[in-house]
C-alpha cells in the first residue's frame, strides 16, 4: 500500500526541484533536518526582533509598517506592537514629527543611496510627546516593492544631556564674559589706581626732594649758626670768664657772674639745639675704641668743678681700675650732659659719679641729692623739649640764676645711647634725688692711662705759668679775648690770624701748644695751619682746634689727625682741662 504523501515535503520537494520519487527517497531526511534548522533560526530572530531594546520595524516606502517590535511600541506609548501597526497601517509618515515632508525627503535619500545612516529625528508619541532618536535605515528590494528595514535607538538622555551641557556651555560662557567685563573694569580701575598712585610717589618724590633741599639748607643754616652765631657768643664768654677770676668790687662781681650765667643758659640752648640736629640727620657715626674709666671721668669732673662750687654743691667722683670698649667722644656728651644736669637741679648737697661692675658691662653712675623725680615722668624726661621738674610749679631758675634750658639734654642722651647702643636709666625719689646710669662694655685689655692723675687734675686750676701758646683766629675780638684770658692763667700768649704772621710773630720761638679755629680767612682751615706749621718746625707740636662747626665732616676730619675739638662757645674750665693734660709733667 503507497504511503500516504506529506504535504510539506511536497511544497519543499517542489521548491527544492527534486520531482522524482527516487530522489525525494534519496534526499527526504536531509531537508528535513534543514527545514527544522530553518525554522530555528526564524524562530531565533523572531525572537531578537520582539525582544530588542531598540526599536525596529519594516515598512514599504509607499505604505505603512509591515512588521514592528515592542520596543518601539513602547518607545511611542503604545499598548503593543499591534495598536502600533493599525494606527499607521497606511503611511508611516504619521510617526515622524515632520510629516510627509520628512517622510519624502527620506525617501528621496533612500531611493538614492540605498540607505540613511545616523539620522536623528523627533517620533510622534501616541500621547503627543516628542521622542529624540537615531535611526537607521536599509533599502531591501522585495517582490511587492522596495521594504525599509529601519532600527530606532532612543537619544532622548544624550540629547537631554547634550541641552543641559550647552544650557552650562552658554551660562559658563555668559559668567565668563561677565567675569571677563568685570576683570577688565577691574584692569580699568587698576589702571587709574597705578597712574594715581604714580602721581603719587612723583609727589612724594617731589616731597622727598623738597625735605631733602630743606635739610641741606638747614644743615648750611645750622652751620652758619654755628659760626655766626657763636662766635660774637665764644668772645663774650671768654671775656666773663676772664673778669669773673679777676678781683672786682662786689656790685661788679655780681653783675659779671649773672651775666656769665645768662651766656652759659644761651650757649647750652644753642647747643643743644644744633647736637639734637646733627643727631636727628644719622651722620654721626661711632668709632670704638678703650679707655681707661679715668681718661673719661676726670676732664670731666675737673670741667665741671668750677660750676659745682659756683652752686654750692659738692663734687665727688669714685672710679675703679677699669676700662670701656665706647666711643670717646659720645660716651663724654652723655655723662657731660648727666652732670650738667644733677648739678643744675640740685639745690643742695652734693654730686657723685662713680661706676659699678656688672659682669662684662660697666655701669657708669650719676647720683645727686636734688628735688627728685616722680616715677610718672621717666618716660617723658627723655623727650624733647621737656624739662627736669620734681613739681609743676618747680623753679625754672637755679639758685644762681641759671635758666634749666629747654629740655633737650635728656633726648640727647637717649639719641647718642641708641647709636652707642647702649643702656640708660634712672631711679629717684622725689625730696631725696635720682641717679642716672649708662651701662657700657667693659674693655677686653686694660689701656695705658693716657689723661693725668687726679693729683695732677687738682693742680689744673693754678696759672699756666711759663708756657707758651699761639693762638690763632680770623677774629680780632676772639684773639683779644683768649689773650686776656691765657695771660690771667700765667701763660706767654701769641696772638695770629693765620700761620705765616704767627711765624713772624714767634721768629723761630716753638710754642708748648697751639690753639686754632677750624675757620681761617682765605677759604684755609686750622688744619692747614697746624700742618704747616708742624712741618715748619718740625716736630709734633700738641694742637687743640676750636671750632664752632658742629658738622660730621669737620669732625671726622680732625680725628683722622688725632686733633682734639673744643666747641665753641668755649668753656673756660674746659680749655683749662684740656691745656692741663696736654701739658702735663
Amino acid at each position: 500500500m503507497q504511503k500516504p504523501s506529506d504535504p510539506r515535503r511536497e511544497v519543499l520537494t517542489g521548491l527544492l526541484g527534486l520531482g522524482s520519487q527516487s530522489s525525494r527517497k534519496s534526499y527526504y531526511p536531509e531537508l528535513l533536518a534543514r527545514l527544522e534548522e530553518l525554522e530555528a533560526e526564524r524562530n531565533r530572530y523572531k525572537w531578537l526582533f520582539e525582544n530588542a531594546l531598540h526599536g525596529i520595524f519594516q515598512a514599504g516606502l509607499g505604505q505603512g509598517f509591515v512588521s514592528v517590535n515592542r520596543a518601539l511600541a513602547r518607545m511611542l506609548a503604545y499598548t503593543d506592537a499591534q495598536a502600533l501597526l493599525s494606527t499607521h497601517e497606511g503611511s508611516w509618515a504619521g510617526i515622524l514629527v515632520g510629516g510627509e515632508k520628512e517622510f519624502q525627503a527620506i525617501r528621496r535619500t533612500l531611493m538614492s543611496q540605498d540607505e540613511l545612516a545616523g539620522y536623528e529625528t523627533q517620533l510622534m508619541r501616541a500621547d503627543g510627546q516628542y521622542l529624540q532618536v537615531r535611526i537607521n535605515m536599509l533599502l531591501r528590494p522585495d517582490v511587492e516593492g522596495p521594504v525599509v528595514e529601519a532600527f530606532v535607538a532612543d537619544v532622548t538622555e544624550r540629547k537631554n544631556a547634550q541641552a543641559a551641557m550647552q544650557r552650562l556651555n552658554d551660562d559658563l560662557e555668559r559668567r565668563v564674559q561677565a567675569r571677563t567685563q568685570e576683570l577688565e573694569a577691574l584692569n580699568d580701575n587698576l589702571r587709574h589706581e597705578i597712574i594715581e598712585r604714580e602721581k603719587v610717589q612723583r609727589a612724594l618724590r617731589d616731597a622727598r626732594d623738597a625735605a631733602e633741599q630743606a635739610n641741606r639748607s638747614k644743615d648750611r643754616y645750622l652751620a652758619a649758626a654755628s659760626h655766626d652765631l657763636l662766635q660774637p657768643m665764644n668772645a663774650a664768654r671768654l671775656l666773663m670768664s676772664t673778669l669773673r677770676e679777676r678781683t672786682l668790687p662786689m656790685p661788679e662781681a655780681q653783675l659779671v657772674d649773672r651775666s656769665h650765667s645768662a651766656l652759659e643758659s644761651a650757649e647750652d640752648m644753642l647747643t643743644d639745639l644744633l647736637d639734637i640736629a646733627r643727631l636727628d640727620q644719622s651722620t654721626v657715626k661711632p668709632e670704638l675704641g678703650d679707655y681707661n674709666l679715668a681718661e673719661l671721668i676726670e676732664p670731666l669732673v675737673a670741667e665741671f668743678r668750677g660750676l659745682a662750687e659756683a652752686s654750692g654743691i659738692e663734687l665727688r667722683m669714685h672710679l675703679g681700675p677699669w676700662a670701656v670698649n665706647t666711643d670717646y667722644r659720645l660716651l663724654s656728651r652723655i655723662l657731660r650732659n648727666l652732670l650738667s644736669n644733677a648739678i643744675r637741679y640740685t639745690d643742695q648737697g652734693a654730686v657723685l659719679i662713680g661706676a659699678r661692675r656688672r659682669g662684662e658691662v660697666l655701669d657708669i653712675q650719676v647720683w645727686d641729692t636734688g628735688r627728685g623725680i616722680p616715677a610718672a615722668q621717666f618716660g617723658a624726661i627723655f623727650k624733647e623739649f621737656n624739662q627736669l621738674a620734681a613739681a609743676a610749679d618747680a623753679p625754672q631758675t637755679n639758685k644762681q640764676g641759671q635758666r634749666k634750658g629747654v629740655g633737650l639734654g635728656l633726648a640727647i642722651v637717649e639719641r647718642i645711647a641708641a647709636l652707642l647702643s647702649v643702656h640708660v636709666a634712672v631711679h629717684s625719689r622725689v625730696g631725696r634725688g635720682s641717679m642716672f646710669s649708662v651701662s657700657v662694655p667693659m674693655a677686653k685689655h686694660l689701656p695705658a692711662a693716657a689723661f693725668p692723675s687726679t693729683g695732677i687734675l687738682e693742680r689744673l686750676a693754678e696759672p699756666l705759668q711759663g708756657r707758651r701758646l699761639l693762638v690763632i683766629d680770623n677774629e680780632q675780638i676772639i684773639l683779644a679775648s683768649m689773650r686776656d684770658l691765657l695771660t690771667q692763667w700765667g701763660a706767654d700768649v701769641c696772638v695770629a690770624v693765620d700761620a705765616d704772621s704767627a711765624l713772624m710773630q714767634l721768629d723761630g720761638v716753638v710754642p708748648d701748644v697751639i690753639l686754632v679755629d677750624y675757620h681761617l680767612d682765605g677759604g684755609r682751615n686750622g688744619c692747614e695751619a697746624v700742618s704747616q706749621l708742624r712741618e715748619r718746625w718740625r716736630q709734633g707740636v700738641p694742637a687743640i682746634m676750636i671750632t664752632a662747626d658742629r658738622s660730621e665732616h669737620c669732625q671726622q676730619t680732625l680725628r683722622e689727625l688725632g686733633i682734639p675739638v673744643l666747641n665753641k662757645p668755649l668753656k673756660a674750665s674746659k680749655l683749662r682741662a684740656m691745656l692741663g693734660q696736654m701739658l702735663r709733667g
